[in-house]
């Protein structure tokens, strides 16, 4: 599972946040819940509940059965 996340975390979401000199670091998942931690300009931004609905949980939900909160 843990291959999978970070695949789709390198596709679809990495690209998105490198444009703005951020990035994400997969801590775990359990229980339907993934975890995660902003990096770069992402860790202290304002945005970045925002980014983490809108554009991680958004993109990993659908395509990961089980994940129910990112």
């Amino acid at each position: 599972m843990t291959a999978t996340l970070e695949q789709l975390l390198e596709t679809l979401v990495r690209p998105a946040l490198r444009a703005h000199n951020g990035d994400v670091e997969l801590v775990g998942y359990q229980d339907g819940i993934l975890r995660l931690r902003m990096l770069g300009q992402c860790a202290g931004c304002p945005a970045a509940d925002l980014t983490t609905e809108a554009l991680i949980q958004s993109e990993l939900v659908e395509r990961v059965p089980g994940i129910r909160k990112a």
